[in-house]
């Protein structure tokens, strides 16, 4: 897979690129809105990393440009942004999918492999599975067999950090500044409320799932045959 990644930050740009070539991915790196939107133009890539907040023109108006000018790449947006209008404004200007700062890189590479599978055609390629539950990460549902539920913008943010990485402990900061941004005053007993309707929702649905707490640490999401 080649990859174009357009990251200002250059420790963060080595990061990502070092790992993704760690899984076979070629990738180009541009480090300023304006080299990006050139690069997107006229190199033959498979995918696009494109963070929002970029010197010249920012990511938004990357894609835009990238978009109006006829170019179909796949292309994922960077974040540190939280809202969901944010994320929608993202997606309305033609991106395929968006990560908030921080991520892993599974939940990175779990995206490339969505992206891969829309490319082939495959219809599971808006889904995220864990046992017998299916998260839409475009329709903010939750489904087991027939039954299914929409989520709050929040509730999805959570759901999506762990359904991407299954089996993940995820403390309870990073939880909060996946779903809420970095210096909220959102308190870590609030969290608990949300998590608490996430538990609600899987019963409801009859998800052999469990979003277990890990003492002192935060949350995982275990699937049946993972569950201790």
């Amino acid at each position: 897979m080649k990859v174009l990644l357009v990251e200002d930050e250059v420790q963060m740009s080595e990061a990502i690129a070092s790992l993704l070539k760690k899984n076979q991915c070629l990738v180009e790196c541009a480090y300023d809105g304006d080299d990006g939107y050139q690069m997107g133009l006229v190199g033959d890539y498979d995918v696009i990393i494109m963070d929002i907040m970029l010197p010249g023109i920012d990511g938004y108006t990357a894609v835009s440009k990238l978009r109006a000018a006829g170019i179909k790449t796949p292309i994922i947006m960077l974040t540190a942004l939280s809202s969901v209008e944010d994320k929608v404004k993202g997606l309305d200007l033609g991106a395929d999918d968006y990560l908030t700062k921080p991520f892993s890189m599974d939940e990175l590479n779990a995206r490339l492999r969505a992206i891969t599978r829309r490319r082939r055609g495959d219809s599971a390629d808006n889904e995220l599975k864990v046992g017998n539950t299916v998260l839409n990460i475009k329709e903010y549902k939750l489904s087991c067999g027939a039954k299914s539920i929409t989520l709050s913008g929040k509730e999805y943010e959570l759901a999506l950090c762990l359904f991407s990485n299954p089996s993940a402990v995820f403390t309870k900061d990073e939880l909060i500044n996946k779903a809420w941004g970095f210096n909220c005053d959102f308190e870590s007993n609030n969290l608990e409320v949300y998590m608490s309707f996430l538990r609600k929702k899987l019963n409801f649905l009859g998800s052999d799932v469990v979003l277990a707490s890990v003492r002192g640490v935060g949350y995982k999401l275990s699937a049946p045959a993972t569950v201790q």
